[in-house]
């Protein structure tokens, strides 16, 4: 696959460097993605990741957040001397692995957990009020509320 490179793209666009960051980083990925993964809405503003860890314990798994960036490593302690095994069939891959996720603005972590081979982390937008939407009021030049009137009686 030929390399794309959009260094000439950053000079002549102020203000999207962060899209063409993306487009960066999309096409330097891997297309194998290991390990798989779903990402699904669980409620108005709570996500959850969920990732296929068969063969790794908590211990083995980190996650860190900097800068909007969800990193999630995994990687298998050495196995002790003399403790080695033979495998008729290697399906479980237990390979080491870095998963990096682009967090939108005020997405926070609220808890990971695995069960069954699964990592699950709960993820939640935390809005603050000022950058909700809200209703603003219409008044008139003397001050007044402006109503609509729904109905009326017409007049001739």
């Amino acid at each position: 696959m030929q390399a794309l490179d959009f260094s000439p793209f950053y000079r002549s666009t102020v203000g999207f460097d962060r899209l063409l960051s993306r487009l960066d980083n999309a096409v330097g990925q891997d297309p194998v993605a290991y390990p798989p993964y779903n990402i699904e809405r669980t409620g108005e503003d709570a996500y959850r990741i969920s990732m296929a860890v068969a063969g790794f314990s908590a211990d083995e798994v980190s996650i860190e957040t900097k800068q909007g960036t969800l990193s999630v490593r995994g990687e298998k302690a050495a196995e002790a001397e003399g403790e080695e095994r033979q495998f008729l069939h290697r399906g479980i891959a237990e390979r080491a692995f870095e998963r990096r996720f682009q967090l939108a603005d005020y997405v926070e972590v609220r808890e990971a957990r695995l069960e069954n081979g699964l990592l699950h982390i709960d993820l939640f937008r935390d809005l603050p009020e000022a950058k909700r939407p809200r209703q603003i009021a219409v008044t008139t030049a003397n001050g007044k509320r402006s109503a609509k009137k729904i109905e009326g009686t017409a007049t001739h």
